[in-house]
């Protein structure tokens, strides 16, 4: 019984410090495979600016952090490491700009450029590992898949080249491509085997990420410029007609649809009953998830390109009018916001005690206590 009792107290110290390490880490453009934009971990209820660090051209790329170290690109075309202190670790300088969001993976930091190059380097000391050519941009964020048969992690990036391009995580040779009918600019999301994605053709695709032959395509007849959010068997999704759509994987089924007042460009934030998303009619949307049914809007001075995220019970978000947001997830109401002056088309990251986000001003702004 003893002994019994220690294995249970060890198990749950583990699962303590795995949860309080999780909170620590942002490791993808929306923290995970399944791209729900969430984390546990509470904000605090007043932020003060850090530091800025200055790139030399505009940020479109959402920085991602773990180990101290936060990483991101900017249009100066260098993938830049920076210790939470504010100062540079290293830099790497690819051929064009950067706008995807980088992705961590085991001890590698994985991105895409306009030049149409994946990369993979070292992410402790910036080293290239292997690079990897499409025939087209790499606007959206790469993610990952286990494939079962041959137990070897791959990585999945979109192109403009019309296909999902999926690579061997160890050496960057290609295992398959899957071709669509336009360009793909947002994250492929992750449900058991099966990778989902939309593009310009208008479809939410459906592939097998052992095979990469497709499952299912579903017309929505207007392109879809982000990523879908899946939780559970659903898929959320917005298009750039302004309509959010759950669609469910299983009976292959739209459960409901939303019609806003402007593009979705961003990718849905799910947690428990909620869905929030962004929009450029300048509004935060957050809807009932089972029905999508609307709960409240906020609205900034500015469209919004950026995705938001949920922490815990808050919503924090960057809009074009230059501020980031923090709101109850239950009301809408603000509960903090801070005039950082640029444009910010970035996602913000959120750990514990930080929030970080790029802007058009070219810095990458760091916020905690």
């Amino acid at each position: 019984m003893k002994y019994t009792k220690n294995i249970i107290f060890l198990l749950l110290l583990l699962l303590i410090c795995f949860l309080s390490r999780a909170q620590d880490c942002w490791p993808s453009f929306r923290g995970n495979q399944q791209l729900c934009g969430y984390t546990a971990t509470h904000p605090l209820k007043a932020y003060r600016l850090l530091w800025t660090y200055k790139t030399a051209d505009k940020i479109k790329s959402s920085p991602v952090i773990c180990r101290d170290n936060i990483y991101i690109g900017s249009n100066d075309g260098n993938l830049y490491a920076l210790f939470l202190t504010g100062s540079l670790n290293w830099k790497f300088k690819a051929a064009t700009a950067i706008e995807a969001s980088p992705m961590l993976l085991d001890n590698m930091v994985v991105f895409g450029s306009l030049e149409g190059r994946l990369y993979a380097l070292n992410a402790k000391t910036g080293k290239l590992i292997w690079k990897y050519k499409t025939e087209g941009q790499i606007s959206g964020s790469s993610n990952w898949v286990m494939a079962v048969a041959k137990n070897q992690k791959r990585i999945l990036c979109g192109s403009y080249d019309y296909q999902l391009h999926c690579v061997d995580a160890a050496n960057g040779k290609a295992v398959w491509k899957y071709k669509s009918g336009n360009y793909i600019n947002g994250t492929a999301a992750v449900y058991n085997t099966t990778a989902i994605f939309g593009g310009c053709d208008g479809f939410l695709r459906l592939v097998d990420i052992n095979s990469g032959k497709e499952l299912n395509s579903i017309n929505i007849n207007n392109y879809i410029a982000a990523s879908a959010a899946i939780d559970g068997s659903k898929a959320f999704f917005g298009n750039y007609d302004g309509e959010l759509f759950c669609y469910d994987l299983i009976s292959k089924k739209q459960i409901w649809k939303f019609e806003g007042n402007g593009a979705f460009t961003s990718t849905p934030a799910v947690y428990d009953k909620y869905v929030v998303i962004t929009s450029h009619d300048k509004k935060v949307y957050c809807l009932n998830k089972t029905d999508g049914k609307l709960l409240w809007n906020f609205p900034t001075l500015g469209k919004i390109e950026g995705s938001a995220v949920i922490a815990a019970q808050t919503v924090v978000v960057a809009s074009a009018d230059g501020r980031l947001y923090i709101l109850d997830l239950a009301s809408g109401k603000k509960l903090w916001s801070y005039e950082i002056g640029s444009p910010v088309h970035s996602s913000p990251a959120v750990i514990n005690n930080y929030i970080v986000v790029g802007a058009d001003d070219g810095k990458v702004y760091t916020f905690g206590k």
